[in-house]
C-alpha cells in the first residue's frame, strides 16, 4: 500500500466520524434540517480537511446550519481526535455540496420532458 492513498483513507475515516457525530446530534440550535455528509477531502499534508455536506431545507436553514457547523468545528475536531487516535488532527472546514440538489433538478427536468414528449419508461 503506497503512502499516496493515506490522505484519502484518513479523509474517509474523518467523514465517517463526523457523520456519526452529527447523527448523534449537536447542541447548536442553528443546526437544523436533514444533514448528509457527502464527502471529505484531505490536504496532502493531513493538516486540513474539507468536509462536504448537503442540507435538506430552505435557504435560511441551509445558511444557519452551515454557520452552526463552522462554529462546531472545534468540538468536532476534538471528538475526531479522541475517536480516531491520529497523531495530527486536521482542521475541519465545512463546504456546502450542491450535487444532490443538481441531481434532483436534472431528474425533475428529464421527467418533465418525458411527460411532455409522451415517452414511456
Amino acid at each position: 500500500m503506497s503512502t499516496h492513498d493515506r490522505p484519502a483513507r484518513v479523509a474517509h475515516d474523518v467523514q465517517r466520524e463526523v457523520s456519526a457525530l452529527i447523527a448523534r446530534g449537536l447542541k447548536d440550535p442553528r443546526i437544523g434540517g436533514f444533514i448528509t455528509v457527502t464527502g471529505a477531502k484531505m490536504s496532502p499534508d493531513l493538516r486540513d480537511c474539507t468536509v462536504y455536506v448537503s442540507v435538506h431545507g430552505d435557504e435560511p436553514v441551509k445558511k444557519q446550519t452551515m454557520a452552526g457547523l463552522a462554529a462546531a468545528a472545534g468540538y468536532l475536531k476534538r471528538e475526531v481526535a479522541r475517536n480516531l487516535k491520529l497523531r495530527l488532527v486536521p482542521n475541519l472546514r465545512f463546504s456546502y455540496d450542491e450535487s444532490i440538489e443538481e441531481g434532483d433538478k436534472i431528474d425533475r427536468l428529464l421527467r418533465e420532458v418525458s411527460e411532455k414528449e409522451g415517452w414511456k419508461k
